[in-house]
Protein backbone atom coordinates (compact mmCIF):
# COMPACT_ATOMS: atom_id res chain seq x y z
CA UNK A 1 0.00 0.00 0.00
CA UNK A 2 1.33 3.44 -0.92
CA UNK A 3 2.41 5.98 1.68
CA UNK A 4 -0.50 8.14 2.75
CA UNK A 5 -0.53 11.90 2.87
CA UNK A 6 -3.96 11.99 4.49
CA UNK A 7 -4.65 13.85 7.75
CA UNK A 8 -2.62 12.31 10.48
CA UNK A 9 0.28 11.68 8.09
CA UNK A 10 3.52 13.60 8.32
CA UNK A 11 3.13 15.87 5.32
CA UNK A 12 2.01 16.30 1.74
CA UNK A 13 4.45 17.05 -1.05
CA UNK A 14 3.61 19.99 -3.33
CA UNK A 15 4.82 19.84 -6.93
CA UNK A 16 4.50 23.18 -8.68
CA UNK A 17 4.08 23.32 -12.45
CA UNK A 18 3.32 27.03 -12.83
CA UNK A 19 6.24 27.43 -15.24
CA UNK A 20 5.15 24.52 -17.46
CA UNK A 21 1.47 23.63 -17.20
CA UNK A 22 0.59 27.12 -16.00
CA UNK A 23 2.22 28.64 -19.06
CA UNK A 24 -0.36 26.87 -21.24
CA UNK A 25 -3.01 29.36 -20.15
CA UNK A 26 -4.24 31.32 -23.18
CA UNK A 27 -2.67 34.77 -23.34
CA UNK A 28 0.06 34.01 -20.79
CA UNK A 29 3.73 34.05 -21.73
CA UNK A 30 6.73 34.10 -19.40
CA UNK A 31 10.10 35.47 -20.36
CA UNK A 32 13.15 33.57 -19.17
CA UNK A 33 13.71 36.23 -16.51
CA UNK A 34 10.08 35.85 -15.41
CA UNK A 35 10.61 32.12 -14.99
CA UNK A 36 13.75 32.60 -12.94
CA UNK A 37 12.06 35.08 -10.63
CA UNK A 38 9.10 32.76 -10.04
CA UNK A 39 11.49 29.84 -9.49
CA UNK A 40 13.33 31.71 -6.75
CA UNK A 41 10.11 32.87 -5.10
CA UNK A 42 8.79 29.29 -5.01
CA UNK A 43 12.13 28.14 -3.64
CA UNK A 44 11.99 30.74 -0.86
CA UNK A 45 8.46 29.56 -0.02
CA UNK A 46 9.65 26.00 0.44
CA UNK A 47 7.97 24.22 -2.49
CA UNK A 48 9.75 20.83 -2.69
CA UNK A 49 9.56 20.51 -6.49
CA UNK A 50 9.28 23.14 -9.23
CA UNK A 51 8.75 21.94 -12.77
CA UNK A 52 10.60 24.31 -15.06
CA UNK A 53 9.19 23.27 -18.41
CA UNK A 54 9.74 20.91 -21.32
CA UNK A 55 13.39 21.09 -22.43
CA UNK A 56 13.76 20.91 -26.19
CA UNK A 57 10.18 22.04 -26.84
CA UNK A 58 11.51 25.42 -28.01
CA UNK A 59 14.73 27.44 -27.64
CA UNK A 60 13.37 29.45 -24.72
CA UNK A 61 12.64 26.31 -22.68
CA UNK A 62 16.11 24.94 -23.39
CA UNK A 63 17.80 28.23 -22.50
CA UNK A 64 15.84 28.44 -19.27
CA UNK A 65 17.17 25.08 -18.11
CA UNK A 66 20.70 26.05 -19.10
CA UNK A 67 20.45 29.06 -16.79
CA UNK A 68 18.22 27.64 -14.07
CA UNK A 69 20.41 24.63 -13.37
CA UNK A 70 23.18 27.07 -12.46
CA UNK A 71 20.99 28.92 -9.96
CA UNK A 72 21.41 28.22 -6.27
CA UNK A 73 18.21 26.79 -4.78
CA UNK A 74 17.94 26.17 -1.05
CA UNK A 75 14.61 24.34 -0.72
CA UNK A 76 13.22 23.44 -4.12
CA UNK A 77 14.34 20.77 -6.55
CA UNK A 78 14.06 21.84 -10.20
CA UNK A 79 12.47 19.20 -12.42
CA UNK A 80 12.18 18.78 -16.19
CA UNK A 81 9.12 17.44 -17.98
CA UNK A 82 8.84 15.28 -21.07
CA UNK A 83 7.01 12.36 -22.62
CA UNK A 84 7.91 8.71 -23.09
CA UNK A 85 9.66 7.41 -26.18
CA UNK A 86 7.51 7.14 -29.30
CA UNK A 87 5.99 3.90 -30.53
CA UNK A 88 8.62 1.76 -32.25
CA UNK A 89 11.47 3.95 -31.02
CA UNK A 90 14.37 2.87 -28.82
CA UNK A 91 14.54 4.75 -25.53
CA UNK A 92 18.23 5.53 -25.93
CA UNK A 93 17.49 7.00 -29.37
CA UNK A 94 14.56 9.17 -28.25
CA UNK A 95 15.27 12.90 -28.80
CA UNK A 96 12.77 13.80 -26.07
CA UNK A 97 14.47 11.60 -23.50
CA UNK A 98 17.87 12.94 -24.56
CA UNK A 99 16.59 16.48 -24.07
CA UNK A 100 15.48 15.52 -20.57
CA UNK A 101 18.95 14.26 -19.77
CA UNK A 102 20.64 17.32 -21.25
CA UNK A 103 18.45 19.61 -19.12
CA UNK A 104 20.66 18.52 -16.23
CA UNK A 105 18.03 18.17 -13.50
CA UNK A 106 18.17 15.52 -10.81
CA UNK A 107 14.45 14.77 -11.15
CA UNK A 108 12.48 14.32 -14.36
CA UNK A 109 8.74 13.90 -14.79
CA UNK A 110 7.64 11.70 -17.68
CA UNK A 111 4.08 11.59 -18.99
CA UNK A 112 2.60 8.48 -20.57
CA UNK A 113 -0.81 7.35 -21.75
CA UNK A 114 -2.93 5.52 -19.18
CA UNK A 115 -6.16 5.41 -21.24
CA UNK A 116 -6.31 2.56 -23.74
CA UNK A 117 -8.30 4.71 -26.17
CA UNK A 118 -5.39 7.15 -26.45
CA UNK A 119 -2.91 4.38 -27.06
CA UNK A 120 -4.90 2.82 -29.89
CA UNK A 121 -6.37 5.98 -31.43
CA UNK A 122 -3.93 8.83 -30.65
CA UNK A 123 -0.66 6.88 -30.67
CA UNK A 124 -1.99 4.28 -33.17
CA UNK A 125 -0.19 1.36 -31.55
CA UNK A 126 -1.17 -1.67 -29.50
CA UNK A 127 -1.51 -1.83 -25.73
CA UNK A 128 1.61 -3.94 -25.23
CA UNK A 129 3.68 -1.29 -26.97
CA UNK A 130 1.97 1.37 -24.86
CA UNK A 131 3.19 -0.41 -21.73
CA UNK A 132 6.67 -0.89 -23.18
CA UNK A 133 6.95 2.83 -23.98
CA UNK A 134 6.40 3.64 -20.31
CA UNK A 135 8.64 0.89 -18.96
CA UNK A 136 11.52 1.48 -21.39
CA UNK A 137 11.56 5.25 -20.95
CA UNK A 138 11.64 5.20 -17.17
CA UNK A 139 14.19 2.39 -17.05
CA UNK A 140 16.46 4.29 -19.44
CA UNK A 141 16.28 7.47 -17.38
CA UNK A 142 16.95 5.53 -14.19
CA UNK A 143 20.02 3.91 -15.73
CA UNK A 144 21.23 7.41 -16.57
CA UNK A 145 21.00 8.35 -12.90
CA UNK A 146 17.79 10.34 -12.87
CA UNK A 147 15.01 10.23 -10.32
CA UNK A 148 11.74 9.75 -12.20
CA UNK A 149 8.16 10.80 -11.47
CA UNK A 150 5.50 9.34 -13.77
CA UNK A 151 2.40 11.30 -14.81
CA UNK A 152 -0.29 8.77 -15.80
CA UNK A 153 -2.14 10.90 -18.35
CA UNK A 154 -5.95 10.57 -18.56
CA UNK A 155 -5.77 8.05 -15.74
CA UNK A 156 -9.28 8.51 -14.35
CA UNK A 157 -10.97 8.34 -17.76
CA UNK A 158 -8.84 5.32 -18.61
CA UNK A 159 -9.54 3.60 -15.29
CA UNK A 160 -13.28 4.09 -15.83
CA UNK A 161 -13.10 2.45 -19.28
CA UNK A 162 -10.41 -0.22 -18.80
CA UNK A 163 -8.98 -0.36 -15.29
CA UNK A 164 -6.88 -3.40 -16.13
CA UNK A 165 -4.81 -1.49 -18.67
CA UNK A 166 -4.54 1.65 -16.53
CA UNK A 167 -3.24 -0.37 -13.60
CA UNK A 168 -0.83 -2.20 -15.92
CA UNK A 169 0.60 1.18 -16.92
CA UNK A 170 1.24 2.02 -13.27
CA UNK A 171 2.78 -1.40 -12.70
CA UNK A 172 5.13 -0.86 -15.65
CA UNK A 173 6.22 2.52 -14.28
CA UNK A 174 6.70 1.12 -10.79
CA UNK A 175 8.68 -1.85 -12.08
CA UNK A 176 10.96 0.46 -14.07
CA UNK A 177 11.80 2.56 -10.99
CA UNK A 178 9.41 5.53 -10.85
CA UNK A 179 9.38 7.23 -7.42
CA UNK A 180 5.93 8.78 -7.79
CA UNK A 181 2.88 7.52 -9.68
CA UNK A 182 0.84 10.62 -10.42
CA UNK A 183 -2.81 10.03 -11.33
CA UNK A 184 -3.95 12.69 -13.81
CA UNK A 185 -7.48 13.90 -14.42
CA UNK A 186 -6.34 15.45 -17.68
CA UNK A 187 -9.80 16.34 -18.99
CA UNK A 188 -10.80 17.78 -15.60
CA UNK A 189 -14.26 16.21 -15.51
CA UNK A 190 -14.01 13.79 -12.58
CA UNK A 191 -15.75 14.67 -9.30
CA UNK A 192 -14.35 14.28 -5.76
CA UNK A 193 -16.19 11.11 -4.78
CA UNK A 194 -14.83 9.20 -7.77
CA UNK A 195 -11.35 10.69 -7.31
CA UNK A 196 -11.27 9.46 -3.70
CA UNK A 197 -12.59 6.00 -4.58
CA UNK A 198 -10.09 5.44 -7.38
CA UNK A 199 -7.13 6.71 -5.34
CA UNK A 200 -8.03 4.34 -2.50
CA UNK A 201 -8.30 1.41 -4.89
CA UNK A 202 -4.98 2.24 -6.55
CA UNK A 203 -3.26 2.76 -3.20
CA UNK A 204 -4.17 -0.78 -2.17
CA UNK A 205 -2.46 -2.19 -5.26
CA UNK A 206 0.77 -0.16 -5.45
CA UNK A 207 3.79 0.28 -3.20
CA UNK A 208 5.01 3.60 -4.68
CA UNK A 209 3.74 6.90 -3.33
CA UNK A 210 0.88 8.34 -5.33
CA UNK A 211 0.41 11.84 -6.68
CA UNK A 212 -2.61 13.72 -8.00
CA UNK A 213 -2.72 16.09 -10.98
CA UNK A 214 -6.14 17.48 -11.84
CA UNK A 215 -7.57 20.12 -14.13
CA UNK A 216 -10.45 22.42 -13.31
CA UNK A 217 -12.87 21.87 -16.20
CA UNK A 218 -15.71 20.85 -13.87
CA UNK A 219 -14.72 23.39 -11.22
CA UNK A 220 -13.47 20.78 -8.76
CA UNK A 221 -9.68 20.86 -9.05
CA UNK A 222 -8.96 22.01 -5.48
CA UNK A 223 -11.65 19.74 -3.98
CA UNK A 224 -10.40 16.82 -6.06
CA UNK A 225 -6.82 17.38 -4.88
CA UNK A 226 -7.90 17.43 -1.23
CA UNK A 227 -10.08 14.36 -1.71
CA UNK A 228 -7.11 12.55 -3.22
CA UNK A 229 -4.95 13.47 -0.21
CA UNK A 230 -7.59 12.13 2.17
CA UNK A 231 -7.66 8.92 0.13
CA UNK A 232 -3.89 8.42 0.25
CA UNK A 233 -2.17 10.66 -2.31
CA UNK A 234 1.16 12.00 -1.11
CA UNK A 235 2.05 14.46 -3.87
CA UNK A 236 -0.22 17.23 -5.16
CA UNK A 237 0.63 18.80 -8.50
CA UNK A 238 -0.79 22.17 -9.46
CA UNK A 239 -0.03 25.81 -10.20
CA UNK A 240 -0.03 29.11 -8.36
CA UNK A 241 -3.40 30.81 -8.94
CA UNK A 242 -4.63 27.76 -10.84
CA UNK A 243 -3.11 28.91 -14.13
CA UNK A 244 -3.27 26.34 -16.90
CA UNK A 245 -4.83 25.26 -20.15
CA UNK A 246 -8.57 25.80 -20.68
CA UNK A 247 -10.04 26.46 -17.20
CA UNK A 248 -6.76 25.82 -15.44
CA UNK A 249 -5.14 23.45 -12.96
CA UNK A 250 -5.56 22.93 -9.23
CA UNK A 251 -4.69 26.18 -7.45
CA UNK A 252 -1.88 25.36 -5.02
CA UNK A 253 -2.59 28.48 -2.97
CA UNK A 254 -5.91 27.30 -1.44
CA UNK A 255 -4.64 23.71 -1.58
CA UNK A 256 -1.72 24.60 0.71
CA UNK A 257 -3.92 26.72 2.98
CA UNK A 258 -6.59 24.04 3.30
CA UNK A 259 -4.07 21.30 3.98
CA UNK A 260 -2.48 23.29 6.79
CA UNK A 261 -5.48 25.07 8.31
CA UNK A 262 -8.31 22.62 7.70
CA UNK A 263 -6.68 19.20 7.53
CA UNK A 264 -3.68 19.55 9.82
CA UNK A 265 -1.27 18.41 7.12
CA UNK A 266 2.05 20.11 6.50
CA UNK A 267 2.64 21.07 2.88
CA UNK A 268 4.85 24.16 3.23
CA UNK A 269 7.11 25.40 6.03
CA UNK A 270 4.89 27.02 8.72
CA UNK A 271 6.44 30.44 8.16
CA UNK A 272 5.47 30.35 4.48
CA UNK A 273 1.74 30.14 5.09
CA UNK A 274 1.48 33.85 5.87
CA UNK A 275 3.24 34.60 2.57
CA UNK A 276 0.60 32.93 0.40
CA UNK A 277 -1.13 36.22 -0.42
CA UNK A 278 2.19 37.77 -1.40
CA UNK A 279 3.00 34.74 -3.58
CA UNK A 280 -0.33 34.79 -5.40
CA UNK A 281 -0.07 38.48 -6.23
CA UNK A 282 3.62 38.26 -7.10
CA UNK A 283 3.06 35.54 -9.69
CA UNK A 284 0.01 37.36 -11.08
CA UNK A 285 2.00 40.53 -11.64
CA UNK A 286 4.85 38.70 -13.34
CA UNK A 287 2.36 36.81 -15.51
CA UNK A 288 0.67 40.15 -16.28
CA UNK A 289 -2.67 38.66 -15.27
CA UNK A 290 -5.10 40.67 -13.17
CA UNK A 291 -5.21 39.08 -9.70
CA UNK A 292 -8.53 37.47 -8.84
CA UNK A 293 -9.97 39.78 -6.19
CA UNK A 294 -12.20 36.98 -4.93
CA UNK A 295 -9.62 34.19 -4.92
CA UNK A 296 -10.05 32.05 -1.79
CA UNK A 297 -7.78 33.02 1.10
CA UNK A 298 -5.64 35.54 -0.80
CA UNK A 299 -7.98 37.64 -2.93
CA UNK A 300 -8.28 41.32 -2.13
CA UNK A 301 -11.90 40.79 -1.05
CA UNK A 302 -11.50 37.32 0.49
CA UNK A 303 -11.97 38.82 3.96
CA UNK A 304 -13.87 42.00 3.07
CA UNK A 305 -17.20 42.57 4.78
CA UNK A 306 -19.88 44.85 3.44
CA UNK A 307 -21.55 47.50 5.61
CA UNK A 308 -24.32 46.15 7.83
CA UNK A 309 -24.63 43.17 10.14
CA UNK A 310 -21.29 41.60 9.17
CA UNK A 311 -19.45 44.89 9.61
CA UNK A 312 -20.52 45.43 13.20
CA UNK A 313 -20.23 41.72 14.00
CA UNK A 314 -16.74 41.18 12.65
CA UNK A 315 -15.38 44.11 14.65
CA UNK A 316 -16.52 42.40 17.87
CA UNK A 317 -16.17 38.72 17.05
CA UNK A 318 -14.35 38.04 13.80
CA UNK A 319 -14.58 34.26 14.16
CA UNK A 320 -18.34 34.47 13.68
CA UNK A 321 -17.89 35.74 10.12
CA UNK A 322 -14.47 34.45 8.99
CA UNK A 323 -13.50 30.82 8.54
CA UNK A 324 -9.85 31.61 9.41
CA UNK A 325 -8.04 34.76 10.58
CA UNK A 326 -6.82 36.50 7.39
CA UNK A 327 -3.35 37.19 8.79
CA UNK A 328 -2.63 33.44 8.80
CA UNK A 329 -2.29 33.60 5.02
CA UNK A 330 -0.87 37.12 4.84
CA UNK A 331 -4.17 38.76 3.93
CA UNK A 332 -6.07 41.41 5.84
CA UNK A 333 -9.61 42.11 6.86
CA UNK A 334 -11.48 44.74 4.94
CA UNK A 335 -14.72 46.54 5.69
CA UNK A 336 -16.40 48.60 3.02
CA UNK A 337 -16.94 52.23 4.02
CA UNK A 338 -15.05 51.74 7.26
CA UNK A 339 -11.81 52.80 8.88
CA UNK A 340 -11.21 49.50 10.66
CA UNK A 341 -7.84 47.75 10.34
CA UNK A 342 -4.66 48.59 8.49
CA UNK A 343 -2.56 50.45 11.08
CA UNK A 344 -0.62 47.44 12.33
CA UNK A 345 -0.07 46.16 8.80
CA UNK A 346 1.54 49.36 7.55
CA UNK A 347 3.58 49.65 10.75
CA UNK A 348 4.90 46.12 10.20
CA UNK A 349 5.68 46.91 6.56
CA UNK A 350 7.61 50.01 7.55
CA UNK A 351 9.65 47.97 10.02
CA UNK A 352 10.28 45.36 7.32
CA UNK A 353 11.69 48.14 5.10
CA UNK A 354 13.87 49.41 7.95
CA UNK A 355 11.88 52.61 8.51
CA UNK A 356 10.77 54.21 11.76
CA UNK A 357 7.30 55.51 10.96
CA UNK A 358 5.85 58.10 13.29
CA UNK A 359 2.39 57.04 14.59
CA UNK A 360 0.85 60.38 13.63
CA UNK A 361 1.86 59.78 9.99
CA UNK A 362 -0.06 56.52 9.70
CA UNK A 363 -3.66 57.80 9.18
CA UNK A 364 -2.68 59.99 6.25
CA UNK A 365 -0.55 57.24 4.76
CA UNK A 366 -3.37 54.70 5.02
CA UNK A 367 -5.80 57.13 3.41
CA UNK A 368 -3.46 57.67 0.48
CA UNK A 369 -2.78 53.96 0.11
CA UNK A 370 -6.50 53.23 -0.07
CA UNK A 371 -6.97 56.03 -2.57
CA UNK A 372 -4.11 54.80 -4.73
CA UNK A 373 -5.32 51.21 -4.63
CA UNK A 374 -8.74 52.40 -5.76
CA UNK A 375 -7.07 54.15 -8.69
CA UNK A 376 -5.17 51.01 -9.71
CA UNK A 377 -1.85 51.09 -7.87
CA UNK A 378 -0.44 47.86 -6.52
CA UNK A 379 2.42 47.63 -4.09
CA UNK A 380 2.69 43.83 -3.93
CA UNK A 381 5.72 43.92 -6.21
CA UNK A 382 6.53 47.62 -6.01
CA UNK A 383 8.17 47.75 -2.59
CA UNK A 384 10.44 50.55 -3.82
CA UNK A 385 7.49 52.84 -4.57
CA UNK A 386 5.92 51.89 -1.24
CA UNK A 387 9.07 52.78 0.65
CA UNK A 388 9.23 56.19 -1.04
CA UNK A 389 5.56 56.79 -0.21
CA UNK A 390 6.08 55.87 3.45
CA UNK A 391 9.11 58.14 3.68
CA UNK A 392 7.21 61.09 2.19
CA UNK A 393 4.37 60.71 4.69
CA UNK A 394 6.94 60.62 7.47
CA UNK A 395 8.21 64.05 6.43
CA UNK A 396 11.04 63.02 4.09
CA UNK A 397 11.79 65.33 1.16
CA UNK A 398 14.00 63.69 -1.41
CA UNK A 399 17.23 65.71 -1.90
CA UNK A 400 18.44 64.29 -5.19
CA UNK A 401 16.67 66.11 -8.03
CA UNK A 402 13.62 68.17 -8.89
CA UNK A 403 11.74 67.75 -12.15
CA UNK A 404 10.95 71.02 -13.89
CA UNK A 405 9.39 69.52 -17.02
CA UNK A 406 9.62 66.72 -19.56
CA UNK A 407 8.32 66.11 -23.03
CA UNK A 408 8.57 63.36 -25.61
CA UNK A 409 7.47 62.92 -29.19
CA UNK A 410 7.63 60.13 -31.72
CA UNK A 411 8.43 60.78 -35.37
CA UNK A 412 8.33 58.55 -38.41
CA UNK A 413 9.87 59.58 -41.70
CA UNK A 414 8.94 57.63 -44.76
CA UNK A 415 9.62 53.94 -44.35
CA UNK A 416 12.14 54.42 -41.53
CA UNK A 417 11.52 52.96 -38.08
CA UNK A 418 9.74 55.41 -35.74
CA UNK A 419 12.14 57.26 -33.46
CA UNK A 420 11.30 58.83 -30.10
CA UNK A 421 12.99 61.95 -28.75
CA UNK A 422 12.65 63.25 -25.19
CA UNK A 423 13.74 66.41 -23.40
CA UNK A 424 13.91 66.76 -19.63
CA UNK A 425 14.63 69.77 -17.44
CA UNK A 426 15.82 69.00 -13.92
CA UNK A 427 17.61 70.69 -11.02
CA UNK A 428 20.14 68.76 -8.96
CA UNK A 429 22.62 69.95 -6.36
CA UNK A 430 21.89 73.59 -7.22
CA UNK A 431 22.46 73.15 -10.96
CA UNK A 432 19.87 73.17 -13.74
CA UNK A 433 20.21 70.63 -16.53
CA UNK A 434 18.41 70.43 -19.86
CA UNK A 435 19.08 67.32 -21.90
CA UNK A 436 17.58 65.61 -24.92
CA UNK A 437 17.99 62.03 -26.03
CA UNK A 438 16.58 59.57 -28.53
CA UNK A 439 15.26 56.08 -27.98
CA UNK A 440 13.47 53.29 -29.77
CA UNK A 441 10.36 54.13 -27.76
CA UNK A 442 9.13 57.06 -25.66
CA UNK A 443 10.03 55.42 -22.34
CA UNK A 444 13.51 54.56 -23.57
CA UNK A 445 13.98 58.13 -24.76
CA UNK A 446 12.86 59.53 -21.39
CA UNK A 447 15.17 57.13 -19.59
CA UNK A 448 18.13 58.20 -21.73
CA UNK A 449 17.38 61.92 -21.34
CA UNK A 450 16.98 61.72 -17.56
CA UNK A 451 20.17 59.71 -17.28
CA UNK A 452 22.09 62.34 -19.28
CA UNK A 453 20.69 65.15 -17.17
CA UNK A 454 21.75 63.57 -13.89
CA UNK A 455 24.93 61.72 -14.88
CA UNK A 456 27.35 64.48 -13.94
CA UNK A 457 25.79 64.97 -10.51
CA UNK A 458 25.41 61.26 -9.76
CA UNK A 459 28.05 59.08 -11.45
CA UNK A 460 26.59 56.00 -9.75
CA UNK A 461 23.74 56.12 -12.30
CA UNK A 462 26.00 54.28 -14.73
CA UNK A 463 25.25 51.15 -12.71
CA UNK A 464 21.47 51.63 -12.78
CA UNK A 465 19.71 49.90 -15.66
CA UNK A 466 16.07 49.40 -16.59
CA UNK A 467 15.54 45.61 -16.59
CA UNK A 468 11.85 45.18 -17.42
CA UNK A 469 8.82 47.25 -18.31
CA UNK A 470 5.23 45.99 -18.00
CA UNK A 471 1.95 47.69 -18.79
CA UNK A 472 -1.53 46.57 -17.80
CA UNK A 473 -4.77 48.15 -18.96
CA UNK A 474 -6.96 48.27 -15.85
CA UNK A 475 -10.34 48.77 -17.54
CA UNK A 476 -10.32 47.36 -21.04
CA UNK A 477 -13.93 48.45 -21.67
CA UNK A 478 -12.96 52.12 -21.86
CA UNK A 479 -10.59 51.65 -24.77
CA UNK A 480 -7.91 54.27 -25.37
CA UNK A 481 -9.09 56.31 -22.37
CA UNK A 482 -8.48 53.46 -19.92
CA UNK A 483 -6.23 53.78 -16.89
CA UNK A 484 -2.96 51.89 -17.23
CA UNK A 485 -0.56 50.60 -14.61
CA UNK A 486 3.16 50.52 -15.38
CA UNK A 487 5.66 48.40 -13.44
CA UNK A 488 9.38 49.00 -14.02
CA UNK A 489 12.10 46.69 -12.73
CA UNK A 490 15.44 48.40 -12.14
CA UNK A 491 18.83 47.05 -11.07
CA UNK A 492 22.20 48.41 -9.97
CA UNK A 493 23.97 45.09 -10.36
CA UNK A 494 23.70 44.27 -6.67
CA UNK A 495 19.99 44.56 -6.01
CA UNK A 496 16.75 44.83 -7.99
CA UNK A 497 13.67 46.88 -7.21
CA UNK A 498 10.26 47.57 -8.74
CA UNK A 499 8.33 50.82 -9.00
CA UNK A 500 4.79 51.55 -10.12
CA UNK A 501 2.97 54.35 -11.91
CA UNK A 502 -0.73 54.73 -12.74
CA UNK A 503 -2.46 57.19 -15.07
CA UNK A 504 -4.83 57.43 -18.02
CA UNK A 505 -1.72 58.66 -19.88
CA UNK A 506 0.75 55.85 -20.43
CA UNK A 507 3.66 58.32 -20.65
CA UNK A 508 2.76 59.89 -17.31
CA UNK A 509 2.44 56.47 -15.66
CA UNK A 510 5.78 55.42 -17.11
CA UNK A 511 7.46 58.64 -16.00
CA UNK A 512 6.24 58.17 -12.44
CA UNK A 513 7.59 54.63 -12.26
CA UNK A 514 10.83 55.66 -13.98
CA UNK A 515 11.64 58.59 -11.68
CA UNK A 516 10.76 56.57 -8.58
CA UNK A 517 13.20 53.95 -9.82
CA UNK A 518 16.01 56.51 -10.04
CA UNK A 519 15.15 57.94 -6.62
CA UNK A 520 15.25 54.53 -4.99
CA UNK A 521 18.55 53.73 -6.67
CA UNK A 522 20.12 56.96 -5.40
CA UNK A 523 18.69 56.35 -1.95
CA UNK A 524 20.22 52.86 -1.85
CA UNK A 525 23.48 53.08 -3.82
CA UNK A 526 25.72 50.13 -4.56
CA UNK A 527 28.07 48.96 -1.88
CA UNK A 528 31.78 49.16 -2.52
CA UNK A 529 33.40 45.91 -3.69
CA UNK A 530 34.89 45.41 -0.21
CA UNK A 531 31.37 45.47 1.23
CA UNK A 532 31.65 48.82 2.95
Amino acid sequence: MSGSGAPGGARVELYDTTLRDGAQRAGLSYSIEDRLRILHRLDSMGFPFVEGGWPGANPRETEFFRLATKERLTRATLTAFGMTRKAGERADASPVLRDLLEAGTEVVCVVGKAWDLHVTEALRTDLDEGLAMVRDSIAFLRREGRRVFFDAEHFFDGYRRNSTFSMAVLAAAEEAGAERLVLCDTNGGTLPAEIARVVREVAERTSVRLGIHVHNDAGGAVANSLAAVEAGAFQVQGTVNGYGERTGNADLVPVAANLALKMGVRALPPESLERLTELAHYVAEIANVTPDSHQPYVGRYAFTHKAGLHTSGVSRFAEAYEHVPPELVGNRRGVVASDLGGRSTIQMKAEELGLELRPEAIPGLLAELKDREARGYTFELADASLELLIRRHDGWVQPFFEIESYRVHVEQRGTEEPLAEATVKVSANGSRHIESAEGHGPVGALDNALRKALANEYPELEHITLEDYRVRVLDENIGTGATVRVLIDTSNGQREWTTVGVSENIIEASWEALTDGYLYGLLHPREDPDGS
